[in-house]
C-alpha cells in the first residue's frame, strides 16, 4: 500500500506525545470532551504500554508522516489479551493533520492488519455520535453500526466490521 504514515508502536519513553494528544481540548471534544491532565494522562498511558505487550501486531501506535518523521497522533488496534477474537479500532489525529485524509489511510492499514493478524474475526470502533467525519471514514471501510449506548455519561455508537 502505497502510503505516507507508518505506525510504530508507543514505548515508555513517548509520553510526552500522547500527553500532546490527550491534553488538547479539540483532539478530546468527541471522545471525552475534556482535555485530559498529567495525572490522568500518565494512568493512561501506563496501561498503554502494558497493553502493547499483549501482542505485536496489536496495540496503540504512533502515527508517523514517512516523509517528515513528524509524529501525526495515535492508531488503535487493541485487544485485551492473546486470544481475543475482536479487536478496537481507534485513532486520534492532532488537528494541524486534520483534513489530510490521515484518519482514512490510519483506518484502512489498521483494517489491513488486522486482516492479516489471523485470530481476529471481529473490529468494532467507538464514536461520538456527533462525529460524522470518523464516521463516514468507518462506514466507507464496511463497518456498520450495532448500537448507541452511554459511556461514563457520554453518547457513544459503537461500529463493527466482520473480517473474516
Amino acid at each position: 500500500m502505497d502510503s505516507n504514515i507508518k505506525f510504530e508502536k508507543f514505548t515508555a519513553n513517548d509520553f510526552s506525545l500522547y500527553f500532546e494528544l490527550v491534553n488538547d481540548e479539540k483532539v478530546m471534544a468527541m471522545i471525552t470532551e475534556r482535555a485530559i491532565e498529567k495525572n490522568e494522562a500518565e494512568v493512561e498511558f501506563e496501561k498503554i504500554i502494558k497493553n502493547n505487550n499483549v501482542d505485536k501486531n496489536c496495540g496503540n501506535f504512533k502515527i508517523i508522516d514517512t516523509k517528515t518523521n513528524r509524529f501525526l497522533g495515535l492508531a488503535k488496534l487493541q485487544i485485551q489479551n492473546e486470544y481475543d477474537k475482536e479487536a478496537e479500532l481507534g485513532y486520534m489525529i492532532l488537528p494541524p493533520h486534520w483534513g489530510k485524509g490521515i484518519a482514512s489511510k490510519t483506518a484502512t492499514q489498521l483494517i489491513a492488519v488486522a486482516k492479516k493478524h489471523t485470530q481476529l474475526q471481529k473490529l468494532f470502533a467507538i464514536i461520538d455520535p456527533k462525529n460524522i467525519p470518523s464516521r463516514k471514514i468507518l462506514v466507507n471501510n464496511g463497518f456498520i453500526s450495532k448500537e448507541f449506548r452511554d459511556f461514563d455519561g457520554l453518547p457513544g455508537e459503537i461500529l463493527e466490521l466482520t473480517i473474516i
